[in-house]
């Protein structure tokens, strides 16, 4: 009886024409074969794209040979890439050997955070003094006053930990994280779009890109930001292919083998445990802990994947999948993600709150038992929660309020185009002096300018219009994911363009802009099923735009790295005025 009742329940979500026999199995026994039909699994977990046979042909590769290189190049491609990228920006490492730009608070914040639990006011000469002893520089006790939570900070002085207060040392993680990043990429890109070489492409771009390569080569903080915000977008479409695999298990498949959609079956299947949602929900948690601008992410993130949700209870026949998704999966979501953020943020501080309340700890960790002590909330919350609520404010009221004039800030509506890149150190050696050929006939430059690889950015800008394009007109879900981290770590900025803000900032959404490339490059060769004459059209047009963009990165190699340039080189390579 129960099996029965069960089966007519079914039926009744069903549509009336699903419940008919269809007019192929009418007719099946009259010896009649139905042709291919799309089956719902196709649909929710899609096959990887493998190159056709006449291009094995065409390099003399026999099938069984093809099979194995293409199993291999789905970790072995991306690999090789980090490698390559992670050569780079290891290689001579501590070049400048100096405190360049930010370091000046990061890489000392760093330092002391890993000793005391909290930063510390550090004497005016101090840089001189790190570069001349190292760790051998006694470190304060005077609490300091900083605007940005600790997490990025441990992490460059997990670098510090590890190989010393030098420069060598404050870069170290930084540049490791930029290069588990590239290969982050190449495999996120890889699942995206269900192809190792758009994958492997996308990586490749991040690795040759000028911005990332500094960023990953300097103390700063927006890199290790970065990190977090690729790996949380990577748990999320990790859950979203473990999801979609759980509907397509749940379906059952027809007397062809086909699954069919079924409306009662995916509104109530229960997707069960979701690790990589409570992973992706760390991850934000460590991005909101380096810097406040990883709660947009979060706030982004969290409706993307509820919305991926939504599309995959669709796809598998349910006629309300908002109603379905309601009832099932926002509140799972929502916890694997705001709570487990926000507990992970909280635990970020746990330095500043073990530190002293005696007024020699942590910067404001004793205002709630001095000035806060009359606090209407005393009886309702603990010490140090109110504590930490007030350096958040008064941290708040900073961020908004940040109008100092800088050389280097910029309008982020400049950022697509590279319009001011921010200059982290410059030197005017004399011939025979730090690199500077004899025969430079002057003085030289060196330089390290965080310059996007002016080529990838301003293709980047026709990625991106091309991405909104699939995204609303075709209705891409992957043109909507990759707009989605672009807006989340671009447009907020937008609210603030009063503030002094920076161009490195936009190294967070540099990810996404590379996936926007590699998803255009896809398009320029051409869909499946093109002609022969389309696709070497298109192979060549791709082709080129590639290797033009590592020509440009490696033009623009010696202000990356800041090596010494006679004068007039450095004049060519100064294509804006903005530049300078």
């Amino acid at each position: 009886m129960t099996s029965t009742a069960s089966s007519t329940d079914t039926r009744q979500g069903q549509g009336v024409e699903e419940q008919r026999p269809s007019w192929q199995q009418r007719l099946r026994r009259f010896g009649y074969t139905a042709g291919t039909a799309d089956d719902v699994r196709d649909r929710l977990v899609p096959a990887y794209t493998e190159p056709g046979p006449r291009l094995w042909a065409a390099v003399g590769l026999r099938q069984e040979a093809a099979g194995r290189i293409v199993r291999w190049s789905a970790w072995g491609g991306p690999l090789l890439i980090t490698l390559l990228a992670g050569l780079m920006r290891f290689w001579n490492l501590g070049s400048p050997k100096a405190v360049i730009f930010d370091e000046t608070y990061y890489a000392k914040d760093a330092w002391a955070l890993i000793h005391r639990g909290y930063e510390v006011n550090w004497a005016k000469n101090a840089n001189d003094l790190i570069l001349q002893n190292g760790g051998s520089v006694r470190i304060p006790a005077d609490a300091a006053y900083v605007v940005h939570p600790p997490v990025g900070k441990y992490v460059i002085g997990l670098g510090e930990w590890m190989f010393g207060f030098t420069p060598f040392g404050w870069r170290f993680m930084t540049a490791l994280l930029g290069t588990l990043s590239v290969l982050m990429l190449c495999r996120i890109g890889r699942r995206l779009f269900r192809s190792t070489f758009l994958g492997c492409l996308a990586g490749a771009l991040m690795a040759v890109d000028g911005l990332h390569f500094v960023m990953s080569r300097t103390a700063l903080l927006d890199q290790v930001l970065m990190f977090f915000v690729l790996a949380a977008f990577g748990c999320l479409l990790v859950d979203r292919d473990k999801a979609r695999e759980r509907l397509a298990a749940a379906l059952a498949p027809d007397a062809d083998g086909r699954v069919r959609p079924d409306a009662h079956i995916a509104a109530t299947t229960r997707l069960g445990l979701r690790p990589w949602r409570l992973l992706a929900g760390l991850m934000l948690g460590l991005a909101i802990g380096t810097k406040w601008n990883g709660l947009y992410v979060l706030v982004a993130f969290g409706l993307m994947t509820v919305l991926w949700d939504v599309g995959s209870r669709r796809v598998a026949g349910a006629r309300r999948p908002y109603a379905a998704v309601l009832k099932h999966d926002v509140g799972w979501a929502f916890l694997s993600t705001v709570p487990v953020a926000v507990v992970t943020y909280l635990l970020s501080w746990t330095g500043w709150f073990l530190s002293g309340t005696d007024g020699k700890g942590g910067y404001y960790r004793d205002w709630a038992t001095a000035d806060g002590r009359t606090s209407d909330w005393s009886w309702l919350f603990p010490d140090w929660w109110r504590s930490l609520w007030h350096y958040e404010t008064q941290v708040y009221d900073f961020h908004v309020g940040l109008h100092s004039p800088h050389t280097y800030q910029s309008n982020p509506w400049s950022w697509i185009v590279t319009g001011r890149p921010v200059s982290y150190f410059y030197e005017s050696p004399l011939p025979g002096k730090d690199g500077c050929p004899t025969d430079a006939g002057g003085k030289c430059a060196r330089e390290v300018l965080a310059l996007g690889t002016p080529l990838l950015w301003w293709a980047a800008g026709f990625a991106v219009l091309y991405v909104l394009w699939r995204w609303l007109f075709r209705r891409d879900w992957r043109a909507g994911a990759i707009a989605c981290g672009i807006a989340a770590g671009y447009l907020p900025w937008f609210l603030y363009q009063e503030r002094t803000i920076f161009f490195f900032y936009a190294v967070v959404f540099l990810p996404f802009l590379c996936l926007a490339v590699a998803m255009t490059v896809g398009a320029i060769l051409g869909p499946p099923g093109s002609t022969e004459r389309r696709r070497v059209i298109g192979a060549a047009s791709a082709g080129v735009l590639i290797l033009l963009i590592a020509w440009n990165f490696i033009y623009f190699w010696p202000i990356y790295t800041g090596q010494a340039i006679p004068i007039d080189s450095w004049r060519a390579r100064m294509w804006l005025d903005t530049w300078v």
